[in-house]
């Protein structure tokens, strides 16, 4: 059993007949009060610590009733927003006109501004205002380049904090209401991004299963790529995937497909993301989902590959 300790202080009455007491640091404390001279009570300071200059904030997947209280708060009295391209204009209509606003995202595949430079701005407006706002679509820590940021904004001694956001494969799976870790069909999940860099790789040796659900941001306009780069992982040609593009947006759409078949697949509309695995099915397909359902029961489904 846990006890909670009071202490309460016994500060003794002084007589009704006692004259006031004179001090010397002025205070004059009247006959019976309970109030003790500060030159004879003992104080206890916090720490001061220095209210966060800078904020890095997750704008969540566009729609504004998903963004946090506190980001809301926070952008409505930021005297500066670096806000990236993707971040939707219902969202960066909630920043106040006073507010100067930077676009340092990119736009097809073309950025703007380098790293280097972003750092560089968030460094300057710290000097020159007194809430710093860096938003960036969905989560600021999950493929949001924060932690170059952080680096920079620690190196120079910036006050700064992270406010988290939806992160589009929540809202996407939650548009598309579907579990990503389907109990029945699904163990793990596997964030990842597609790059066409020759040296970027699937993560070789981790292990990806039947029972993975596979989650692909940024998946780019030419999805034959990615159809390639998921059958070279050993990801099944039949595995169902899930595109789905603008999340919570007006104009969101989706469309279902296997990993072959994406191949043939005209892309939809940035941001756009990919969920790949058995739980797809589960969403779409109420036959196959139950078949699925016995396959995983009876453990005939492999596990060497994502199927």
């Amino acid at each position: 059993m846990f006890k909670r300790l009071y202490l309460q202080a016994q500060v003794p009455q002084a007589p009704a007949c006692a004259p006031a007491a004179s001090h010397a640091d002025g205070i004059s404390v009247a006959a019976g009060s309970n109030l003790i001279p500060s030159s004879s009570s003992t104080r206890h300071f916090a720490p001061q610590v220095p209210a966060p200059q800078v904020y890095l904030i997750g704008a969540g997947p566009g729609d504004p009733g998903l963004l946090t209280i506190k980001a809301l708060r926070l952008l409505q009295s930021a005297g500066i927003v670096l806000h990236d391209s993707l971040v939707s204009p219902e969202i960066l209509n909630l920043i106040p006109a006073t507010a100067q606003r930077i676009d340092v995202g990119k736009r097809a595949g073309f950025r703007l501004l380098t790293q280097q430079d972003i750092n560089s701005l968030l460094l300057d407006a710290s000097r020159k205002h007194k809430i710093v706002v860096r938003l960036k679509g969905g989560d600021p820590l999950l493929f949001g380049r924060a932690a170059e940021e952080i680096e920079a904004l620690r190196a120079a001694n910036i006050s700064f904090e992270i406010v988290p956001g939806i992160s589009a494969a929540f809202a996407s799976a939650a548009a598309a209401k579907l579990s990503l870790t389907d109990r029945r069909l699904a163990s793990h999940v596997l964030f990842t991004t597609f790059s066409r860099a020759p040296e970027s790789q699937f993560l070789p040796g981790i292990g990806v299963t039947s029972e993975t659900t596979v989650v692909v941001y940024m998946p780019g306009p030419d999805y034959a790529e990615v159809s390639h780069w998921l059958q070279n992982a050993a990801v099944s040609p039949d595995t169902p995937v899930l595109v789905l593009s603008k999340a919570s947006r007006p104009g969101q759409s989706q469309h279902t497909t296997t990993v072959a078949a994406l191949a043939d697949l005209a892309p939809l509309p940035a941001p756009a993301l990919l969920i790949i695995g058995r739980v797809v099915s589960s969403a779409f397909d109420a036959a196959a989902a139950r078949n699925l359902f016995q396959d995983a029961i009876q453990g005939a489904t492999g596990h060497a590959r994502l199927s």
